[in-house]
């Protein structure tokens, strides 16, 4: 594989210019919209066990995958393209050391399918600009650092793939680890919120303040998040109901993503940027122009804490505050002295305590959300995790809703 890796062959003056303008380095102040990264730790624990299959003899496993692409424009070319300038992945795995050294001639053999070749450096290979790293631990570093013991019996293997002379920062580094030592996220418990039409309720606590999750995003035609755990195999459905969760991917032999890096290279990089071509390619909706709207005449208020990296409310003119982060600290949010309530948009999970915090100012809660999700024809429900008694849930898609609520309010969008 030979870096920059194409990922839109050619962009128009117009989607240079909002590049330039929401994705370039500069464009994002101190967050990096041209970098695109994710974080999975997948444990077995008491807590988990339907998903992770443990059981009193059955424990321990462990899989932690990290992963940043950063993108770029390339104008050697008579038409700007879209790139990937690098990328950086690594998985590693805790398991029974029959399985780990099982997992290691597979990955002998995978490197020689992929036609990866040494580089005289131990446990090192190299394809066109890329290089993989191959590493066995009896005591993994990470679980010394963190004085997390080593269940008997059990080993480490960590592979990293990355294009030529990439590094990371040590607290890069250190980033997925210090995820897995803040311990797995308490599910909020739900109430009995009520159920309205319209958004009605709304005009009497003006104004709000919108959180928004990917609702708004897969109106916009981008994938929904949990579509990059089939990319990177995090994870397998259970069932229909979202609410039964899916089953971890625990056991090495069952590690497609490294197969699929190292024997077919190029199509799995191009799975990889699906996402950000997906991102870029996209357009604001009605939604989030008649926010913007809203937002004008005085009805909504401060900015919208979005959980999204597709920077689509910052192309309609919101101003953005950026909630999506991987450690377990609570990222600031500016609730504006006036804010009467919080409008959630497409949001299953409170994980960085927006309503929370919301709630003890005293704002009242209305949700946005179908409450399901409808893939190959088929509905799976997904009901919002922690809405409570007194919030208000309106079973509706963002387009319609906010149309219907500009009208009550006399707006024109």
């Amino acid at each position: 594989m030979f870096l920059p890796h194409p990922v839109l062959d050619s962009l128009t003056p117009e989607q240079t210019r909002v590049w330039e303008d929401t994705f370039a380095p500069e464009a994002g102040g101190q967050r990096r919209p041209a970098i695109e990264e994710g974080i999975w730790r997948r444990t077995q624990d008491r807590a988990n066990a339907e998903q992770s299959g443990w059981t009193e003899d059955e424990w321990g496993r462990r899989r932690v995958v990290h992963y940043r692409l950063h993108y770029s424009l390339d104008r050697t070319q008579p038409m700007d393209r879209l790139v990937l300038e690098d990328l950086f992945l690594y998985v590693s795995w805790l398991a029974p050391t029959g399985e780990i050294a099982a997992h290691r001639r597979d990955l002998d053999q995978w490197l020689t399918d992929g036609r990866w070749k040494p580089t005289g450096d131990v446990g090192t290979w190299r394809r066109g600009d890329l290089r993989t790293t191959i590493v066995e631990h009896a005591i993994h570093p990470q679980d010394d650092r963190a004085l997390r013991d080593t269940p008997q019996g059990f080993t480490s293997i960590d592979v990293t793939i990355h294009s030529e002379e990439y590094t990371l920062t040590r607290a890069a580094r250190n980033l997925p680890w210090d995820v897995l030592a803040g311990g797995m996220r308490v599910k909020e418990e739900r109430g009995t919120p009520t159920y309205a039409d319209d958004l009605s309720g709304l005009l009497d606590h003006l104004p709000f303040v919108v959180e928004a999750g990917c609702g708004t995003s897969i109106e916009a035609g981008i994938p929904p998040l949990h579509w990059l755990h089939e990319v990177y195999r995090v994870t397998a459905r259970t069932g229909n109901d979202l609410t039964q969760g899916y089953a971890f991917t625990l056991a090495p032999a069952s590690d497609t993503l490294i197969r699929e890096m190292l024997t077919d290279t190029i199509r799995k990089a191009d799975d990889m940027v699906a996402m950000f071509r997906a991102v870029v390619l996209a357009e604001p909706t009605e939604a989030h122009h008649t926010l913007k709207t809203l937002h004008d005449a005085g009805h909504m208020t401060g900015p919208v804490a979005t959980h999204n990296f597709d920077r689509l409310f910052a192309r309609a003119g919101l101003e953005e505050a950026y909630m999506r982060r991987y450690d377990q600290r609570t990222p600031h949010m500016p609730f504006p002295a006036d804010a009467k309530s919080v409008l959630v948009i497409g949001l299953h999970a409170d994980r960085r305590n927006v309503q929370a915090r919301a709630r003890e100012l005293g704002l009242k809660i209305f949700y946005l959300d179908t409450e399901g999700v409808t893939e190959n024809g088929v509905h799976k429900a997904y009901p919002i995790e922690g809405a409570r008694e007194g919030d208000v849930v309106v079973r509706c898609e963002a387009i319609p809703a906010l149309r219907r609520l500009a009208h009550l309010l006399n707006m024109n969008t």
